[in-house]
């Protein structure tokens, strides 16, 4: 079991992403055309809890009016978060041959469909405001999609962001 100082001590560069981001998610299929476009708010946490020491919650919302949350809770182990849930099962690393400590690579896969899998490669500001991500969705081999994410930082506190946004689902 890792303690809470022990898992940010070794993942140190995701323990900067902890807070509230704002952003929005772009989505282009294998042609390069828009397909998607909607805002999100992702609450990215360091919980204390030896079981689930990162856990995510994304809130999206589209133009139309039309809302979605998805939570992630991660376990850690091997230097990796892992995610094994109804939606997802994967991984989440630093990449330590980044020597601006920028960066950060997942790959996971559609649970129950191993057709598709998806690698995410994450850029922090330096100055921790904002980021930018990138997915590439796989399907049999070829491209099928892929997402831009641009996001702001908001705060740090993501204990009462989580409050509002519990009391506004």
């Amino acid at each position: 079991m890792t303690t809470f100082t022990e898992f940010t001590e070794r993942m140190p560069l995701l323990a900067r992403h902890e807070g509230v981001w704002d952003g929005t998610y772009t989505y282009f299929n294998a042609q390069n055309e828009k397909v998607d476009e909607h805002a999100s708010r992702l609450v990215c946490r360091m919980t204390g809890d030896d079981d689930t020491p990162y856990h995510q919650t994304n809130y999206y919302t589209w133009p139309d009016g039309k809302t979605e949350i998805r939570d992630f809770p991660a376990t850690y182990r091997d230097g990796r978060i892992w995610w094994d849930n109804e939606l997802i099962q994967g991984w989440a690393a630093e990449v330590p041959l980044d020597e601006y400590n920028r960066t950060v690579m997942l790959y996971w896969q559609r649970t129950g469909d191993p057709s598709l899998y998806l690698y995410e490669q994450i850029q922090i500001s330096d100055d921790g405001q904002n980021r930018c991500r990138t997915w590439h969705w796989i399907r049999n081999g070829m491209l099928e999609t892929r997402t831009a994410i641009q996001e702001t930082f908001v705060t740090k506190d993501w204990h009462s962001i989580d409050e509002e946004m519990k009391a506004n689902a």
